[in-house]
């Protein structure tokens, strides 16, 4: 990995998201990667990587967790834009990581779940890049309401995150998708707005926060992914 800058200030709030991805292709010739949970948004960024024939990889942490409509949609991407997702996977299966924490770890300790089945699992999927590219945006959670379009990593220094939907809206994306018939989750069609592990994901009742079926019960919010405190710090405190 090479040595990039710890600020950006090149790319302005309100650049539309190609114009933000062009700029970062050109920018990180094979130094970058986007990571999607096929999300609303991510199908959004797929479209606009692949309609473009972006240089930017794309993967995915396949925790062994998802549903199996997510399972369902990384094929039909594959299939729709004649790309591949790059498949990450943790150093343990669910079976073994039970045998070593526990049944049920997401029950018990979820944050160290997470830290186990995603957080690692991004650092490998990171290795080799410079920048990378994520699908948050500023009005999900009161942690991502900061967020720049370019801004350094700080979880992770020497790279750069790159936030082509930062300032758009749930509507901005969903407009996106029909405008352009952008292939999604059939879990949104049954109450479902924020899908990740089946175990931790519950659909979401009329008013409530569209966050509200993650992690239900719990104040936890976040998997870690976007996080600023470095990777090894997030296992070390989750394995207490």
């Amino acid at each position: 990995m090479s040595s990039v800058p710890q600020a950006e200030p090149e790319i302005p709030l309100g650049t539309s998201p190609v114009e933000v991805l062009s700029w970062a292709a050109d920018r990180y010739p094979g130094r970058i990667v986007f990571t999607t949970g096929f999300g609303v948004e991510g199908c959004a960024l797929v479209d606009m990587i692949a309609q473009s024939a972006m240089a930017i990889e794309i993967a995915t942490l396949d925790t062994g967790l998802l549903f199996p409509e997510t399972y369902e949609l990384w094929r039909k991407l594959e299939s729709r834009y004649g790309i591949k997702v790059r498949g990450v996977k943790p150093a343990q299966s669910v079976a073994e990581q039970a045998e070593a924490h526990g049944e049920r770890l997401w029950e018990h300790n979820p944050d160290l779940c997470c830290a186990l089945r995603k957080v690692e699992p991004l650092g490998i999927a990171l290795e080799g890049k410079d920048a990378w590219v994520t699908a948050i945006r500023r009005d999900q959670t009161r942690q991502r309401a900061g967020s720049q379009v370019v801004e350094p990593d700080l979880a992770r220094p020497g790279r750069v995150r790159i936030n082509p939907l930062v300032t758009w809206t749930s509507d901005d994306v969903w407009a996106y998708v029909r405008a352009y018939d952008v292939p999604v989750n059939v879990l949104h069609e049954r109450g479902y707005p924020s899908i990740g592990c089946w175990p931790c994901t519950s659909p979401v009742a009329p008013g409530e926060d569209p966050r509200a079926g993650r992690w239900r019960g719990l104040e936890k919010t976040e998997c870690g992914l976007h996080t600023r405190r470095e990777p090894r710090l997030v296992l070390a405190l989750n394995r207490r």
